[in-house]
């Protein structure tokens, strides 16, 4: 573990209370923008402007035009544009951000999604079902050439989604994804990696390695990418060479064996 990382770790997660608490931090820092914010109402009435309702947006004064950086933003990006180059017959998702990855995706071609918890959908180039993984089921077996599961892995089992309460869930929902593919096809799954544990009940952290030793002689790494603590991307790495990390995120491609015999 990095010297301090407990701390920031533990920062981190208190943040991460507030907020699922309605009690958000950076709401806080804000105020001290309000003076700036009366400043500027008062020039927009002397200008002439009216103004019908306050609402006022503070933390935008200091905030960049947007979060280019970070797990969500360099997985969604980079899977969605290796798909695209695939070009698979058929792409299933399971349990990734539909106004993220999904909705990459849905640019360029037809996804297919599942999930445990239900989902609305209003686009024609995304179909979904509701189901869950972790019970497998003869019916999803070999069903698909190209499959991705983005920071979702990392949930299953641990209740926070209505999913029912396993510590093996994760390793049920990953052999459920492998039985999904044909022999041959493609596996595209990232879940936070540093010290491994169970942060119950949002999520659980792995080992860079750990994921190739679930299923023994299942799948033939392709790549592996990682988004380090401070959120920058570092593409085509070894899993066994990148440095200590407090909670980055590992995105493997993934091929699946043909059976011995076969």
């Amino acid at each position: 573990m990095k010297q301090g990382s407990g701390t920031s770790r533990w920062a981190r997660q208190v943040g991460v209370t507030l907020v699922e608490l309605g009690l958000d931090p950076r709401r806080w820092l804000a105020l001290g923008q309000a003076p700036r914010f009366l400043a500027d109402r008062r020039r927009f009435l002397q200008a002439g402007g009216r103004i019908d309702h306050l609402a006022p947006m503070l933390s935008d004064y200091v905030d960049q035009a947007g979060a280019a950086r970070g797990h969500y933003f360099h997985q969604d990006l980079l899977v969605a544009t290796l798909i695209n180059l695939a070009a698979p017959r058929r792409h299933i998702d399971v349990g990734s951000r539909v106004d993220g990855f999904v909705a990459h995706v849905a640019a360029f071609r037809s996804i297919e999604v599942m999930d445990i918890r239900p989902l609305t959908l209003v686009h024609d180039r995304i179909s979904f079902l509701q189901r869950d993984l972790m019970a497998g089921g003869a019916d999803i077996d070999g069903i698909t050439d190209s499959l991705s599961c983005l920071h979702a892995l990392e949930h299953f089992g641990l209740g926070r989604y209505g999913d029912p309460i396993d510590p093996d869930g994760h390793l049920k929902g990953f052999a459920a994804l492998h039985a999904m593919l044909e022999p041959g096809g493609t596996l595209y799954l990232s879940f936070p990696i540093g010290e491994p544990g169970v942060h119950f009940n949002a999520h659980r952290v792995f080992a860079p390695g750990e994921v190739l030793g679930w299923l023994p002689g299942a799948f033939d790494l392709i790549r592996f990418d990682f988004v380090d603590d401070a959120g920058d991307l570092h593409a085509d790495a070894a899993v066994g060479d990148i440095p200590a990390l407090e909670y980055g995120c590992g995105i493997y491609t993934l091929c699946k064996r043909a059976p011995a015999d076969a």
